[in-house]
């Protein structure tokens, strides 16, 4: 059974140890928590649907308030607090493409705005229903998530767009193939809400970010169903699948989804090296995508992360056994941590472990073998469960991303970071901010940084830190030349610095293609544009 009101299953935890407690209060300072409300106190306040009954559609209490809200910091207090607002009027489980058309006549009828729901794990507000006016139906595609056709000759398989990420992986690898998207809300995350997105996975370096994966696919929007022809390339003018991409909703739901696949590689390991300071991590890690060796994955931790990950994600022994060997080899104090993954068949593996090796040892890189990774990859679909956990204890976590070219990738994190723990200084309240490189081109890179706070005393100041602490890094990333998201998507956080990124000329394109294909304005309203 997954959560209402945080992360995940309800039986699965990932327990802060008291070496992690310390390294916390050290940081920000001992917390306490704020008080949960109860499901039951928050069902009783569910008022009553606006919506006029219809089979495919179901007005529980529980189920309206699970599909609610995403995992967005403020989707959290809301949940946590009880305090939800507007919650959807119906929720509706639909199984064919003639179901979703269906609903789209009743919404225009019921003078209903729809969200469409994969698997609620937006983390700006894209399922959180709009205050004021319309009422609110949201569709769960969940049921559509099958493996529809595979054409092994063309490496092209078509799924329904509600398949979650572990479904996806299970039915294509008991044929034998892998679709290699793995972002981090994969236990849940859907394929539908992966191109809505324009959602990047851990091992995009091998497998590219959802867009190279996306082939085409069926569109049902609310004039219509639009065919995403899977060409391998076209010059036929505009390519129609760049307008669903990213598309958050805002043009209709996706039904069939057609991707390329791979066949399961015949090896895959993750490794770890440590760098003794950031200027030659950074260099090692340009140097491997500007050589485009074959790796399939780079993730390289700054200090305060790589201290970060050894505190909160190993034991004490651990730490401090590293911590001995690090130092004896020169990684001490500035040590930086990466995280590498090779895949392929095995001479390909050879071949790339022996160029990735060259360049980590050319820039005092200390390659300390499987171990370190190895647990990383075990346990990288747990960590989003540290939120439940920090939460218990008072910690509030959040985080942020961009990307940006490599001639400003330092100035970025340093602003970032320096944005983040300024913003609260008028409260006397440390900010824990720390950042990881996780998604690296030859251009430039992705930026992600985490940053933990103590709660407030209560939901409405831990709101307002949250709220001051979002706009000063937003505007830092803007005034510093990033995109306002990497791979989060826009949703309802990132509006107020789109135009900045897509100008006002680009924005009423985007707004022109929503009224073409929504021209009563139903689907996700508020989401994206406005």
């Amino acid at each position: 059974m997954r959560r209402w009101n945080g992360w995940g299953d309800e039986s699965v935890s990932y327990d802060l140890t008291k070496s992690a407690l310390g390294f916390l209060s050290e940081k920000i300072g001992e917390a306490r928590p704020l008080p949960d409300a109860m499901l039951q106190e928050v069902l009783d306040r569910v008022p009553p649907s606006r919506l006029p009954e219809h089979p495919l559609i179901t007005k529980s209490h529980e189920e309206r308030v699970r599909h609610a809200r995403g995992q967005s910091l403020p989707d959290w207090l809301a949940l946590r607090s009880g305090n939800l607002g507007i919650v959807p009027d119906g929720v509706a489980h639909p199984t064919t493409a003639t179901d979703v058309r269906t609903l789209f006549a009743y919404a225009k009828d019921a003078s209903a705005g729809i969200i469409p729901y994969g698997g609620g794990t937006s983390v700006v507000g894209h399922i959180t229903p709009e205050k004021g006016g319309k009422p609110v139906l949201t569709i769960d595609m969940s049921r559509m998530n099958r493996l529809l056709g595979l054409d092994e000759e063309s490496h092209i398989a078509t799924f329904g767009a509600g398949t979650a990420g572990p479904d996806v992986e299970a039915q294509l690898r008991a044929r034998g193939y892998t679709l290699g998207h793995f972002p981090q809300s994969f236990e849940f995350s859907t394929l539908g809400g992966w191109v809505a997105t324009r959602s990047s996975g851990q091992q995009s370096l091998r497998y590219g970010r959802i867009e190279q994966l996306f082939a085409g696919g069926l569109l049902e929007t609310p004039i219509g169903t639009l065919e995403l022809p899977g060409f391998p390339a076209s010059a036929a003018g505009p390519d129609l699948r760049e307008i669903v991409l990213g598309s958050e909703g805002r043009l209709g739901i996706l039904t069939e989804i057609k991707v390329r696949v791979t066949p399961v590689p015949e090896r895959e390991h993750f490794y770890a090296v440590f760098f003794p300071d950031w200027q030659k991590a950074a260099d090692a890690v340009r140097g491997l995508v500007q050589a485009r060796i074959p790796l399939s994955m780079l993730r390289l931790g700054n200090a305060g992360e790589t201290e970060t990950q050894l505190a909160l994600g190993n034991g004490k022994w651990l730490t401090a056994l590293f911590q001995r060997y690090l130092s004896w080899r020169g990684a001490s104090a500035e040590k930086c941590m990466l995280i590498f993954g090779v895949t392929g068949m095995r001479g390909q593996c050879r071949s790339a472990m022996k160029q990735a090796l060259s360049i980590f040892r050319n820039n005092k890189g200390i390659y300390t073998g499987t171990i370190v990774g190895r647990k990383w990859s075990e346990s990288r679909f747990l960590t989003p469960y540290l939120r439940n956990s920090l939460w218990e204890k008072g910690y509030a976590v959040d985080t942020v991303e961009t990307a940006t070219d490599w001639e400003n990738v330092d100035r970025m994190v340093n602003a970032i970071e320096s944005a983040l723990i300024d913003a609260l200084e008028g409260e006397n309240e440390r900010i824990h901010a720390f950042t990881h490189l996780s998604h690296l081109y030859p251009q430039g890179s992705s930026i992600y940084t985490s940053y933990l706070f103590r709660n407030g005393k209560t939901y409405e100041q831990t709101f307002e830190r949250w709220s001051r602490l979002k706009a000063a890094v937003s505007d830092a990333i803007v005034a510093n030349g990033g995109t306002i998201s990497h791979q989060h998507g826009v949703g309802v956080d990132h509006l107020p610095y789109i135009t900045a990124e897509k100008g006002e000329l680009g924005l009423a394109a985007i707004k022109a293609l929503c009224r073409q294909f929504d021209p009563d304005g139903i689907m996700n309203p508020g989401k994206l544009v406005r």
